[in-house]
């Protein structure tokens, strides 16, 4: 005898947004620690054959991107599960990194996909403290503990070292993107695929970035089905969370730690 009722196809689906790593005293970036729970419950649920994960970051930390990435492609190697990813406004940089993990790569034709590189920013306040009549006092143990001060003369050896350390982060980011991408990959080469370079889905999608343009529901119910139950895991802002953000006890460091965040999402034109 054959039940009338048929099974219906879960899919459990997990947004991660925002700036990867520290976002200030007042404010949470997306870190591994903080997200553990969220993608562990998500990867728990019975009888599952896919976990859709939905990305929308402009990266940030990558030790935290790594870390998240890793965690995910542990969590689908032990539950013996695909990942699908969707990239929603931004997936660049840490938040490309992290859906590298993804076994296929979704996107809308107007994302953001790529910025596969490494970034140090900084500002030389050295004119200005001479010109206001600062003097700057440090003290250290260790010639190079005041690496790239940015209140003394930029010293080509700090430059040189920093330089040296990038490149190390951006070949473990780009083993990364080869070992998930594979021969997807469109002539990466020729076509600046490792060179910090961003592109639109549309391009993405040419140049194997990612596999195909849509978002999840779409995506989802295209291959398993209108009847299929997406269960959305999304972490909450809890009330102690939320009452650290919207103080005011510090207006400066939220200041500063609104701009910052600013900046990285502007460098794609958010």
């Amino acid at each position: 005898m054959f039940s009338i009722f048929r099974k219906k196809t879960v899919v459990p689906h997990v947004r991660l947004t925002g700036i990867i790593g520290s976002a200030g005293r007042f404010k949470q970036g997306m870190e591994l620690a903080n997200q553990r729970d969220i993608l562990k419950k998500a990867f728990s649920v019975k009888k599952i054959s896919h976990v859709a994960i939905s990305i929308n970051s402009p990266g940030g930390s990558p030790v935290q991107s790594h870390l998240i990435y890793s965690y995910i492609r542990e969590l689908a190697d032990k539950k013996k599960v695909k990942v699908l990813i969707f990239a929603e406004d931004v997936a660049a940089s840490g938040g490309y990194f992290i859906a590298c993990a993804g076994d296929e790569i979704f996107a809308n034709s107007s994302s953001i996909i790529g910025s596969i590189g490494v970034i140090s920013a900084s500002f030389g306040f050295k004119d200005l403290i001479q010109k206001i009549g600062v003097q700057r006092r440090v003290y250290t143990a260790g010639k190079n503990k005041s690496t790239l001060d940015p209140f003394v003369e930029e010293k080509e050896e700090d430059v040189k070292r920093l330089k040296n350390i990038q490149l190390e982060l951006h070949a473990d980011f780009i083993k990364v993107v080869e070992t998930s991408r594979g021969s997807k990959l469109k002539d990466p080469e020729k076509n600046n695929i490792f060179t910090g370079e961003f592109w639109t889905g549309k391009s993405a999608l040419r140049l194997g970035l990612i596999d195909g343009i849509g978002n999840a529901d779409q995506v989802l119910k295209e291959k398993f089905g209108d009847k299929v139950i997406i269960k959305n895991f999304e972490k909450r802002k809890g009330f102690l969370a939320k009452k650290l953000s919207s103080s005011i006890s510090d207006p400066f460091d939220k200041i500063i730690s609104n701009l910052e965040e600013k900046s990285m999402w502007q460098r794609f034109g958010l």
